[in-house]
């Protein structure tokens, strides 16, 4: 092979290199990439627990219209309120211990249901200063959740039911000036503390005898309600006191078979068989729960300055059904009632809402 075919075939076996050299940088290359896509923000969810301290139609009615406001809410913000939900039945033992379950679960902020819910409540965040948000706690400053309405200055504010018990008392003597009174009610819930002493100075002023009756359980109601038909009284007051509520729908009828009209601090009782449920409105209080729990856990309010909010007490609902019973037309008693009332309103016995 001469000297000119040899450097030929070099410089082909060099080239064939080049592009074998060539064709594999062009395969080991990173091939070009569209951006990644931006991963969806994560959606916001917040831990409430609520705790309701009876099964009762007006409670169990705050506890609904909470948690559905809540759900509404949430959407509106691009939020998720994550509800835990649970009741004590008014057995303490069982309350601290589902206050303790929402502790451990790390909840981001408590809902108390009733006065016995609220004060176990403070107590156990007084260190940890978990939010606590109340609901239906008749006079908040007099059982010392609360340092005052306008400023309740600690980890705790809420919603309050107070019932303006003298407007109930007018309501009894509108419609039968010679009324004779009884008073019904648990002496140890503090939802009847202040009222209690206020329709007892009312009708001492009047002038008028009356006689309690009381019970901590619903067998001690009906025989407290049975005591109050022997004693002959026309008109029977309860303020928005739980253990009364869960007994109406056991004693409505020993009441109204003895022509006694039963006059009350909630709708709810109506509903459950009493002649006059007077005071809140327990949807719309529900609802302004919900709006306060989300003021701080969404705006960052402070309960501390978050103002415990209160409810015109003007609406007075009677059960049509009880007004026939005891012979009385609804019409007389609307006609009776309305100076003293923003509304009358009309109601049939049922078991809830």
């Amino acid at each position: 092979m001469n000297k000119r075919i040899r450097k030929l075939i070099a410089l082909v076996a060099a080239f064939a290199m080049l592009f074998a050299l060539a064709a594999c940088g062009a395969s080991s290359a990173p091939a070009a990439s569209a951006p990644a896509a931006a991963a969806p923000a994560e959606t916001k969810t917040f831990k409430v627990g609520i705790c309701n301290f009876v099964d009762d139609a007006s409670l169990n009615q705050i506890v609904e219209n909470i948690k559905n406001q809540l759900a509404a809410l949430g959407e509106q913000a691009g939020v998720v309120f994550e509800i835990q939900e649970d009741n004590c039945n008014a057995d303490f033992t069982v309350l601290d211990q589902i206050i303790a379950n929402f502790m451990a679960d790390e909840v981001d902020l408590m809902v108390a249901i009733a006065t016995p819910v609220a004060m176990a409540m403070q107590a156990a965040t007084e260190d940890n200063q978990i939010p606590v948000v109340f609901a239906a706690v008749s006079d908040p400053v007099a059982c010392g959740v609360v340092e005052s309405l306008e400023a309740p200055g600690a980890n705790i504010t809420g919603t309050s039911d107070y019932l303006d018990t003298n407007a109930v008392m007018n309501l009894i003597f509108a419609l039968d000036p010679d009324a004779s009174v009884g008073l019904l009610y648990d002496a140890g819930q503090d939802s009847s503390t202040t009222a209690i002493a206020a329709a007892k100075e009312f009708l001492n002023a009047k002038g008028v005898s009356y006689v309690e009756h009381n019970g901590t359980n619903t067998s001690e109601v009906i025989l407290a309600a049975e005591a109050m038909a022997a004693d002959g009284v026309t008109a029977v007051f309860t303020p928005s006191d739980n253990t009364i509520m869960a007994a109406e729908l056991s004693i409505y009828e020993i009441l109204a078979e003895a022509g006694i009209r039963h006059y009350a601090g909630a709708d709810s009782f109506a509903l459950n068989g009493a002649f006059c449920g007077y005071g809140v409105d327990y949807a719309n209080l529900g609802m302004e729960t919900a709006n306060m729990v989300c003021e701080i856990l969404v705006n960052g309010a402070s309960p501390a300055t978050l103002a415990v909010r209160t409810f015109d007490n003007g609406i007075a609902t009677v059960n049509t059904e009880i007004c026939e019973a005891l012979g009385i037309a609804f019409e007389d008693v609307a006609a009776a009632f309305e100076p003293y009332c923003t509304a009358v309103k009309e109601i049939q016995t049922a078991e809830s809402f």
